[in-house]
């Protein structure tokens, strides 16, 4: 019989192998990418890189652009973290702040976030691929809301309206943040954030003209 021992949280070991070869797999091609360039990296030449046979590549990835789109996996998972980790009964308001602060400092931590920023500027290609996923974020982050608000919302906006702003302000402070090449992304993130609540807290002050 087939051994299933798991580890923490009920992943199975084999699970758990797996998952550290696809990472592998993922930073030698990212490495890659930096290096050659998105077109000119071929699957032959991450399998090389990653010590895997081609055959072994595509038991994990059907494509390097499925494989480029393999960060959001774990994107995703940090925003449905931060999500789940705010206090009962924040308001939606905060939860976004909270959110969205806690994902951008998270992100920009890691080395790879510069590095696959510059390969998806760089490459239209790349960057396809990269956000093919979007769709599929956007559905667990408005679960990971709607688990806390759904019941708020007669009409099931609210997850779905919280879930667009998060990763449409999380863009525009990842953007801002390479460009400009800030260290503190928290920084910049205060600056976004500051700046959106202004225009809304002006908007509201604003008497509106009747037609």
């Amino acid at each position: 019989m087939e051994e299933d021992l798991t580890v923490t949280g009920g992943t199975t070991l084999q699970a758990r192998k797996q998952e550290l070869v696809r990472t592998a797999i993922w930073e030698a091609a990212t490495d890659l990418f930096a290096e050659k360039g998105y077109d000119e990296t071929t699957v032959d030449d991450i399998a090389l890189k990653a010590g895997i046979s081609r055959r072994s590549f595509f038991r994990y990835f059907s494509s390097k652009s499925d494989l480029m789109g393999y960060g959001v996996v774990g994107y995703g998972a940090h925003l449905t973290e931060a999500i789940g980790a705010c206090p009962p009964g924040c308001p939606v308001a905060e939860v976004f702040r909270r959110t969205v602060l806690q994902v951008a400092e998270r992100c920009a931590a890691h080395p790879a976030t510069r590095r696959i920023m510059g390969i998806a500027v760089k490459c239209p290609a790349a960057r396809e691929a990269h956000q093919s996923r979007t769709p599929e974020l956007l559905e667990r982050i408005e679960a990971a809301l709607a688990q806390r608000y759904g019941n708020r919302s007669m009409d099931g906006l609210t997850p779905r309206i919280v879930a667009q702003m998060i990763l449409s302000v999380l863009s525009l402070i990842f953007m801002q943040w390479f460009e400009q090449g800030d260290d503190d992304i928290a920084i910049t993130a205060e600056q976004i954030l500051g700046t959106l609540e202004l225009l809304v807290s002006r908007d509201r002050k604003t008497p509106k003209r009747r037609a």
